[in-house]
């Protein structure tokens, strides 16, 4: 027998499960959420924002670096303890904060992992919960790799609760989290190395650009084993030394630290959706255009947990929005997927939107491809820019842009004028009508059409 009921019931307190349930309860609906961890999810306590608070004081390195000599005299000196003084400020605040905004509302909060029994029956603890509805938006979580040794393997948010920067890191993985946290830590005074299973890191970024960003990241002093797979991690007196196969031999190398970089999947292993009749596969929650389940109708999944769409934190007010209305509404609302930018916030930033080259191949008949090297424009210039790189793509036949790939400083906000191009499907000629601020990189965008 359920201790408790109520209308909805939402799995993760993370920035989608967050706005749902608020959404719900000003709605009138009887609404419990329950969150494992801290109130507040992975974005704002352990990714995206702490990531970048950290990351602002390696911009000024950075660009101290390369204005040495031209006006700079003496180089500031990174120190880590206070990076992570600094970082706290912002992560410090979240749970409570978190959890006080939706007890406003009347959002009974809870605190433990959910499980189902059946089709409408949880468990949180020692409480038994009964809903009509149940939104799950539990999110990412490393992928767990099967190897020797990986126990000692650290994750994401170990490195960023770093005390004290080890003096040797390995990444496993050179994907997103891989590359920024290896240009942190090696302008922090780290030894650095990215062991990556493929021939390059960052797949899913153009691979000119993605090359570039490789060599100027040797030059801050990364190393890069690629076509490498780690099976082995060792812990010794004073380090580990991790094991793996490249070229058909194997090979190790020692480190303080180890860290699993190799990718995310869908925190799901827990909640026991066989009980609930829950449809789902590696990819996530399978969920129809309403984010509903394609098997229970009355479980609903949004953010980075879902099989719909990228797993990134742009998406996940949108999709929460769908959810709530259509659990308000009934099913009338279909999930949309806008043109999305992506970014690695490595310096220099590494950006895309729209379709790849390939993609754009396969595609269209004919397309111009623009791709440039710009560090003798203007605004390259005036900081000594090392790298400052484009690849435009416009479909030739009605002038529409429909991708663009960028390296640069402040390439993760120049790549929005794209994605807002490409989103109102606009051509050469309309972005060019447009007038931007003088000098500036949003005036750049004209340059590489």
């Amino acid at each position: 027998m359920a201790n408790k009921k109520f209308d909805v019931f939402v799995i993760g307190g993370g920035s989608a499960g967050q706005a749902t349930a608020k959404t719900c309860a000003e709605a009138g609906l009887k609404v419990a959420i329950t969150e494992r961890r801290d109130y507040g999810g992975t974005c704002p306590l352990r990714g995206c924002d702490p990531k970048k608070a950290l990351l602002a004081a390696t911009e000024v390195l950075e660009f101290a670096k390369n204005m040495n000599g031209n006006g700079i005299v003496k180089l500031p000196r990174l120190l880590w303890s206070d990076m992570q003084k600094f970082k706290k400020k912002f992560t410090k605040p979240v749970p409570k904060a978190a959890e006080d905004s939706l007890k406003e509302l009347g959002v009974i909060t809870f605190s433990g992992a959910a499980s189902f029994l059946s089709e409408n029956t949880i468990t949180v603890g020692d409480e038994v919960i009964q809903a009509n509805k149940f939104v799950i938006a539990t999110g990412l979580k490393p992928l767990a790799l099967p190897i020797e040794g990986a126990e000692y393997l650290e994750e994401s948010d170990d490195f960023l609760d770093l005390k004290k920067l080890p003096e040797h890191i390995v990444f496993v993985g050179g994907g997103y989290v891989g590359m920024e946290f290896a240009h942190m830590a090696a302008r922090a005074g780290a030894k650095v190395t990215v062991i990556h299973s493929h021939e390059r890191p960052l797949n899913s970024f153009d691979p000119d650009l993605v090359d570039m960003l490789v060599e100027y990241s040797k030059k801050i002093g990364i190393k890069f084993l690629f076509n490498a797979k780690v099976n082995k991690v060792k812990k010794g007196k004073k380090k580990f030394k991790v094991y793996y196969e490249q070229n058909e031999k194997t090979k190790h190398i020692k480190a303080s630290m180890v860290f699993n970089t190799a990718g995310r999947v869908p925190a799901i292993d827990t909640l026991d959706l066989e009980n609930a009749k829950v449809s789902f596969s590696e990819k996530g929650i399978e969920v129809n255009e309403y984010l509903q389940n394609t098997k229970n109708k009355n479980v609903y999944a949004c953010g980075d947990v879902t099989d719909h769409g990228l797993p990134l934190t742009s998406m996940t007010g949108p999709e929460a929005n769908t959810v709530s209305a259509n659990i308000i509404a009934g099913n009338k609302t279909k999930v949309n997927t806008p043109v999305i930018p992506s970014v690695v916030y490595t310096l220099p930033n590494l950006t895309s939107v729209g379709l790849s080259e390939e993609e754009a191949k396969k595609r269209y008949k004919n397309v111009l491809v623009n791709y440039e090297s710009a560090t003798d424009w203007f605004n390259a210039k005036r900081i000594n820019a090392p790298i400052y790189a484009y690849k435009v793509l416009i479909n030739e036949r009605t002038k529409a842009i429909v991708g663009a790939h960028i390296i640069g400083p402040h390439a993760g906000e120049t790549i929005n004028l794209f994605s807002l191009a490409i989103r109102k499907e606009m051509t050469i000629e309309d972005m060019k009508a447009i007038v931007f601020t003088y000098p500036s990189w949003g005036y750049d965008v004209n340059r590489m059409l």
